[in-house]
C-alpha cells in the first residue's frame, strides 16, 4: 500500500527556515517522482517543487526558487524540502504526492489532477 506522510511543520518567524520531510512506504523514490504542493485559506492547490531521481530532475515555481530546494535520502525512502527566507506568503497546508507506478519523470508536475497518492499535509505558519 502507497503511503506519504509528511512532517517538519510549524510556526516560524519571517527570513527563518524549515525543513520538510515526505517519507514514504509502498514504493521507491528510485523510480517515480515526487512533487510537493501547497494550499492556503481559500486557495487552489499549487505546486511547489518536483524531483525524478530517474533523470536527475528538480523543479520549483517561481515563487520559491532560489530558497527552497528538494532533495531525497534513498536510504530512509525520504524526500526533504527545505525552506529558507520563509515569507508569510509561504504560509500554507504543505503535501507531498506522487503517483507510482505511473509518473517517474515530473512533466506536468505541477498538475494536481495527476497524482494518486497524497500525503495528509503539514501547516508551515510565517510570521511578520
Amino acid at each position: 500500500e502507497v503511503q506519504l506522510v509528511e512532517s517538519g511543520g510549524g510556526l516560524v518567524q519571517a527570513g527563518g527556515s524549515l525543513r520538510l520531510s515526505c517519507q514514504a512506504s509502498g514504493f521507491t523514490f528510485d523510480d517515480y517522482a515526487i512533487g510537493w504542493f501547497r494550499q492556503a485559506p481559500g486557495k487552489e492547490r499549487e505546486g511547489v517543487s518536483c524531483l525524478s531521481r530517474s533523470d536527475g530532475i528538480t523543479l520549483y515555481a517561481d515563487s520559491v526558487k532560489g530558497r527552497f530546494t528538494i532533495s531525497s535520502d534513498n536510504a530512509k525512502n525520504t524526500v526533504y524540502l527545505q525552506m529558507n527566507s520563509l515569507k508569510p506568503e509561504d504560509t500554507a497546508v504543505y503535501y507531498c504526492a506522487a503517483d507510482p507506478p505511473i509518473r517517474t519523470v515530473c512533466a506536468g508536475w505541477e498538475t494536481t489532477a495527476l497524482y494518486d497518492y497524497w500525503g495528509q499535509g503539514t501547516q508551515v505558519t510565517v510570521s511578520s
